[in-house]
């Protein structure tokens, strides 16, 4: 696209910088020619002719989009905004840097995405062609990217799970496909758009040609019901029949006297471990003292 300006002065660069000045740009990055020579007044009361010049510069769509968001934002009170292009092909992408860049952006980058849209508009209309705007700011595509990426995935496998669908919030174009992609890696769930317009949000559904059964609790179904098969947890609980019922666990403490060999009683004291017991002598097992009675003789 081709933008020109026309200037006159009574030199030619003084018409060039009024050009230049209506086209936005610097004299040495304009093209012009010029229409009509300036021209001295003779006798410095009749005739002469101030210069005239024609200056033009072939604008891009998207220097033609950097143009329209200065202007916006400057009307939004942001002046010191620093726009860096990047074009490739029939896309650019417009890297805007500055103070206070995060109110660009808004709530779940809805600002960021107006601007955006607009910003595209006007691009477009420059050689009436499409022409791809993307407008970033302190990497938030990127970190929306992997936020979206791990929604797409975690509702996936709810869907899978639960058997049953769920709906999104609407969003643009862009993070919808990041939605589609997700998705894709989960198996036995598909997604897809619907609504019009500004209402255009993705719905994650089961895949009917690829059904996953979803995981039953028996736990909490047994527990939730009062019953259950064979073996569950409530059977075992309550002793219903089918179950296996727990007997009660009842302590004896009454204490039997330790019967030898010989069947004869041990005291108490004699009670100690097997290999204690082992380790005594035939005497000392049959429960015979180890000593005869010492009488002393009294004295004469």
């Amino acid at each position: 696209m081709v933008k020109e300006a026309f200037g006159t002065g009574d030199t030619i660069d003084e018409a060039l910088a009024q050009a230049c000045s209506e086209l936005g740009v610097e004299p040495e990055k304009a093209e012009y020619e010029v229409l009509q020579e300036p021209a001295k007044k003779k006798l410095g009361i009749f005739g002469g002719n101030p210069a005239k010049v024609r200056a033009y510069v072939n604008v891009t769509p998207a220097e033609k989009a950097v143009e329209y968001l200065r202007d916006v934002l400057s009307c939004m009170g942001l002046k010191d905004i620093e726009f860096e292009i990047k074009e490739e092909g029939e896309t650019a992408e417009i890297n805007l840097k500055g103070e206070d860049v995060g109110f660009i952006i808004g709530r779940r980058g809805e600002t960021l995405d107006a601007l955006q849209y607009l910003a595209g508009l006007v691009a477009n209309h420059v050689d009436n062609k499409y022409f791809r705007i993307t407008i970033n700011t302190g990497n938030y595509r990127e970190k929306r990217e992997v936020t979206l990426e791990k929604l797409g995935k975690k509702l996936a496998f709810k869907v899978v799970k639960t058997g049953k669908s769920v709906n999104l919030e609407p969003m643009n174009p862009y993070e919808r496909r990041i939605i589609h992609t997700a998705v894709q890696k989960v198996n036995g769930a598909i997604s897809f758009s619907e609504g019009e317009v500004l209402n255009r949000h993705v719905v994650i559904a089961p895949d009917p040609k690829n059904p996953v059964k979803p995981r039953r609790n028996n736990y909490n179904n047994n527990k939730r019901q009062g019953q259950g098969g064979k073996g569950s947890y409530n059977n075992n609980r309550n002793g219903n029949n089918g179950g296996y019922k727990r007997t009660p666990y009842k302590q004896n403490f009454e204490r039997k006297p330790y019967q030898n060999k010989y069947n004869k009683p041990v005291d108490d004291e004699m009670i100690t471990t097997s290999s204690t017991f082992n380790q005594r002598s035939p005497i000392e097992k049959a429960g015979l003292p180890l000593f005869s009675k010492i009488e002393t003789k009294g004295e004469e």
